[in-house]
């Protein structure tokens, strides 16, 4: 099976779950979950530890069995191999395998292996998309030095860069900040929201920070225990007493200039605890 025509991919969403189900050790972690995603669309996927955020993005990425309907830049993520599906999406996991002696550059560069012919090598176009990421993600400096022996930080842009190689239609993201300080988090932001608006790229993040998410996403998906409890604007998802209830949080949402912003609020100098997980709820 080949990847539609990016004429085909606009005369429907990028991405379509219906009824979908996924299970981790034995425990449903998703259920019955209906998402719909348009072409050129950022959704950040929020919800407190255990929400099946992961899930969710590793199930629509081919990465995890599903039950119900999963469709990708118009690919079913379960029928086609790893090599299709990575010509039209693109994952940047939060905890991802570098092998041993990889330098950076060989890193991103596996990036454009799923464009590459059989037996084939590398072209320029794929060494000038490669170049063209490292420098985007500004990995000049460390581009010869083996990714193990990056920080964090580093090697998070590092992923994203192999993940942008790829050229997706569709990009998801797992925790893109978690490891950045706050002026690479806005580089890496900034970056994929240009990358959305120039090329049409669609984007569905996990994402913790919830400012952030209401910052860049156009529509924030709020998960609990796996299903759907929010789908909207930032400014409707993003409210205090349901962000208390789902999250057990003390919070206050003031209006800021590019959106919402989630600030803790502490009860007196007290402890606010949160909700004791219900059985079968993943921590």
């Amino acid at each position: 099976m080949t990847p539609p025509s990016s004429q085909a991919l606009a005369r429907g969403p990028a991405v379509v779950c219906a009824g979908v189900g996924v299970r981790r050790g034995g425990v449903a972690v998703v259920h019955d979950l209906d998402l719909s995603v348009a072409r050129g669309e950022w959704v950040c996927l929020v919800g407190p530890n255990g929400a099946g955020k992961t899930s969710l993005l590793h199930a629509v990425g081919g990465l995890l069995p599903f039950t119900g309907r999963v469709e990708v830049a118009g690919v079913d993520p379960a029928a086609v191999g790893q090599r299709v599906l990575a010509r039209v999406v693109g994952l940047m996991p939060q905890r991802p395998v570098v092998p041993e002696s990889t330098t950076v550059r060989e890193l991103v560069a596996l990036g454009r292996t799923p464009h590459l012919p059989r037996f084939g090598s590398e072209s320029d176009e794929d060494h000038r998309v490669v170049e063209e990421c490292i420098e985007r993600l500004c990995l000049e400096h460390v581009a010869s030095r083996p990714a193990t022996q990056l920080s964090g930080g580093e090697l998070q842009r590092v992923v994203l860069a192999r993940a942008l190689a790829q050229r997706p239609q569709v990009l998801l993201l797992d925790e893109p900040t978690s490891a950045l300080d706050i002026g690479h988090q806005q580089t890496v932001l900034e970056l994929v929201d240009q990358l959305r608006r120039e090329e049409g790229l669609t984007v569905v993040a996990a994402m913790h920070d919830l400012t952030s998410a209401g910052q860049y996403g156009d529509r924030l998906v709020l998960l609990e225990d796996g299903r759907v409890a929010a789908d909207g604007p930032a400014a409707h998802v993003l409210v205090p007493e349901l962000l208390a209830r789902v999250y057990g949080a003390r919070v206050q949402v003031l209006a800021g200039p590019d959106g919402p912003v989630v600030v803790p609020v502490r009860a007196g100098g007290g402890f606010v605890p949160h909700p004791v997980p219900r059985s079968g709820q993943r921590l």
